[in-house]
């Protein structure tokens, strides 16, 4: 094939893939995606969309394979170790989470998702402590996360810092009411359970995924 042609056959195979994101056939964009990738492999754009697909389609084990092999290509690409965090966070692989966190915030520290994540991967693994300082840093960067600063009051709750817990619950209430409501009964409701915290810190898993979504 010339260079001509596979510059043709790369554009072509790009709109269809264009099409079908846009019409939400994913399998279509899928088998697109798979097609470039098999034209140049190291094509990053492509391998990322399709990491995000199979993560999307619930192919945790495909989509890690996928940002597995982007990190491998470009080991400086800060938004591949997210996504990869993210993957191995879902898979319950937290230590692997943890690292590719922690490898994303020291490429790029302005990823207020990595701290995030690392901040969710550090209270499953019972290290509250640790987990309120990527959580400090997430709101940081993104005052006006909810996510961020539910996650925070309920873990300076579960380390008995009352206060500061409530503290948390008015800054959340000054631009987020609805979610500083359900901060408020939770901080009520809830139990301070240190050594428990993996279980009853999160508030659910339906939020950590729509916090923590792939995004590109």
């Amino acid at each position: 094939m010339s260079a001509a042609d596979r510059f043709f056959t790369r554009w072509w195979i790009n709109q269809r893939a264009s099409i079908a994101m846009l019409l939400k056939r994913s399998e279509a964009a899928i088998g697109c995606y798979r097609q470039l990738l098999s034209l140049d492999p190291g094509d990053e754009v492509a391998r990322s969309t399709l990491g995000n697909l199979l993560m999307e389609k619930g192919d945790a084990a495909g989509a890690s394979d996928e940002f597995e092999r982007l990190v491998e290509i470009n080991p400086a690409n800060a938004e591949a170790w997210f996504n990869l965090g993210f993957v191995y966070e879902q898979r319950d692989k937290l230590a692997d989470a943890e690292r590719c966190f922690r490898r994303a915030v020291e490429l790029k520290p302005s990823i207020d998702r990595a701290w995030y994540g690392l901040g969710l991967a550090l209270i499953r693994g019972g290290r509250l402590r640790e987990a309120v300082e990527a959580l400090k840093k997430n709101i940081e960067l993104q005052p006006f996360s909810p996510y961020g600063y539910y996650q925070l009051g309920m873990t300076c709750h579960h380390l008995g810092e009352s206060s500061e817990a409530w503290r948390i619950h008015e800054k959340l209430k000054g631009f987020e009411p609805r979610y500083a409501a359900t901060l408020k009964r939770d901080l009520e409701n809830t139990p301070v359970r240190a050594a428990a915290a993996k279980d009853s810190v999160t508030r659910s898993e339906s939020d950590d995924r729509e916090a923590t979504a792939l995004t590109q």
